[in-house]
């Protein structure tokens, strides 16, 4: 029998320590949060800069979606720096 026909016969070796599993759930949540930053970015920014789309950017398309870009990451350092400091 292998070992995914039973889940007594994993040998403990094999099993997941609680530090691990929490470093491997930081990290899956990490990558959540960013790719929901991204497609919030995307989406409002895109919304916002994009009057007329089309085949490539206007100059005034593209210096729009840097400025909303970099202000919401600007924005997201302050939110996360705030959050770490109150919980202290």
């Amino acid at each position: 029998m292998d070992s995914f026909s039973s889940p007594s016969s994993s040998s403990p070796s094999s099993q997941m320590s609680a530090e691990d599993f929490m470093d491997q759930l930081k990290v899956q949540l990490a990558q959540a949060y960013a790719e929901e930053f991204l497609e919030t970015v995307r989406g409002k920014c895109f919304e916002k800069c994009i009057t007329k789309p089309g085949s490539s950017l206007s100059g005034g398309e593209s210096s729009c979606i840097s400025r909303c870009v970099d202000r919401y990451i600007e924005a997201t350092g302050i939110i996360s720096r705030s959050l770490f400091n109150a919980q202290r």
